[in-house]
């Protein structure tokens, strides 16, 4: 057969494609199907909750082996000091004086660690600036600037601000350059075709895709600004006749209630607790996990 004739012959035949719309998989109804058992171990708070019992139990059995409450009192006695010291409002008001210091510190120190990052990613200057900061800081323990924040600042609540905001910068910025580094160079050309430099390009290209180190990087900061911040009240002590958790905890130490003490021990551990589990899970869920940028835990 000729080219010609080739050309010529019918085409076959357009098979006709046909869409069918599947029904939704009812994901409640298939999660009531499975066990029980293993409807309850999907639940995140109840394991964690009963990891926490499970730890409880642990700690009120040691106690009672050791039978010295001046050296380890028992669960239930902590339990009952910190009840005491909520219904008083003395617990509440050291809580209130230590959060109201630590607001102050991390937030300067995120601003600090933005105009680092910021200046690190829009100049060569800006990136010898923070990479040598960095290295000459990061290693410093913040609890070891309290003397001089205390010569400079005085016995207010600014050298405490002073140590915080340097727990929180160096970890923050570091984390947040090392997200602006990954990003990849196809988003970095598509904010620089559409004209955007400096700050913007910043803001709106390089925030949203570092996000993930971004998100990291504040919870790393908000622990060593919590930790340090308890441990220069546990220095520091008190200003203008107020003092936080960690002046609670060194002032019941002193006076020998050792159930008080860890009484403050234990609203330090909660609030941990209840910021990382509630601050930072929302705001994993509201943007990186929302936006497929980070594997939900199973």
């Amino acid at each position: 057969m000729s080219t010609t004739d080739q050309l010529l012959q019918p085409l076959p035949p357009i098979r006709q494609e046909i869409g069918y719309e599947l029904p939704a998989i009812d994901t409640a109804r298939l999660t009531r199907c499975l066990p029980l058992a293993t409807r309850l171990w999907d639940q995140a708070w109840l394991r964690k909750g009963a990891l926490l019992v499970a730890l409880a139990v642990l700690w009120e059995l040691v106690a009672r082996w050791q039978d010295n409450d001046l050296l380890l009192p028992t669960f239930l006695q902590t339990a009952r000091a910190f009840g005491e010291g909520l219904v008083t409002g003395e617990l509440l008001a050291k809580v209130r004086v230590s959060l109201a210091v630590l607001a102050q510190g991390y937030v300067a120190g995120i601003a600090c660690a933005f105009v680092l990052t910021a200046l690190a990613v829009s100049n060569r200057f800006g990136r010898d600036l923070l990479e040598t900061l960095v290295a000459m800081f990061n290693p410093l323990p913040a609890i070891a600037l309290l003397p001089l924040a205390m010569l400079w600042l005085g016995l207010g609540n600014g050298s405490l601000v002073f140590v915080i905001v340097h727990a929180v910068l160096w970890p923050l910025a570091l984390g947040t350059y090392s997200g602006f580094q990954s990003v990849p160079e196809t988003l970095r050309m598509a904010g620089r075709n559409y004209g955007l430099r400096g700050l913007p390009f910043v803001v709106q290209i390089l925030v949203p895709s570092a996000l993930p180190a971004i998100v990291s990087g504040l919870k790393i900061g908000w622990a060593f600004a919590w930790r340090t911040l308890i441990a220069a009240e546990l220095v520091f002590g008190a200003s203008s006749g107020k003092g936080g958790l960690g002046w609670y905890i060194f002032q019941n130490r002193n006076e020998l209630y050792t159930d008080k003490v860890f009484a403050g021990l234990a609203a330090v551990i909660l609030i941990g607790l209840a910021v990382d589990n509630l601050l930072f899970a929302t705001l994993e869920r509201v943007t990186v996990r929302r936006w497929g940028m980070q594997r939900s835990a199973g």
